[in-house]
């Protein structure tokens, strides 16, 4: 029987930005992210002061999800991105990653995101709590 490799969950303020595109695109949310714009990519990376990552303990430790988001460190964080490779989904990575990040930020501090349509039973099952008051001004491209 082989062993699954275990997940080392952890803070990668320098993530690399081929990783993050590569994890965007695995998981599907690269449908709805610019991984076609680079330099775009990277700005959401360098704009970001919570990256937390999701690692095989494997040759070459492959990323397998990122949490990507903005706080203030006092009262509020918006998750911009909960990433987990169409792979490794289902094997807990993404409520790790959700662990990981509110671990970092204590117990002070909200975590809010918008979830795309096919990940709100993954926030429910997470124990989110569904804010219907929420309001956005969308992007022009």
């Amino acid at each position: 029987m082989t062993e699954r490799p275990d997940i080392i969950y952890a803070s990668e303020p320098d993530l690399d930005v081929a990783e993050f595109r590569r994890v965007l695109v695995e998981s599907g949310l690269g449908a709805y992210r610019p991984v076609d714009d680079e330099q775009r990519l990277q700005q959401m990376l360098s704009g970001a002061n919570l990256l937390v990552t999701a690692r095989l303990s494997l040759p070459g430790r492959p990323l397998i999800g990122i949490g990507r988001g903005v706080s203030d460190g006092a009262w509020a964080c918006y998750l911009s991105d909960l990433a987990v490779c169409a792979s490794a989904q289902g094997l807990g990575v993404g409520r790790g990653l959700l662990d990981e990040a509110r671990h970092q930020l204590g117990p002070k501090v909200s975590l809010i995101l918008v979830s795309v349509p096919e990940a709100v039973g993954f926030y429910e099952r997470a124990g989110m709590e569904h804010l219907p008051t929420a309001f956005w001004y969308k992007r022009e491209h």
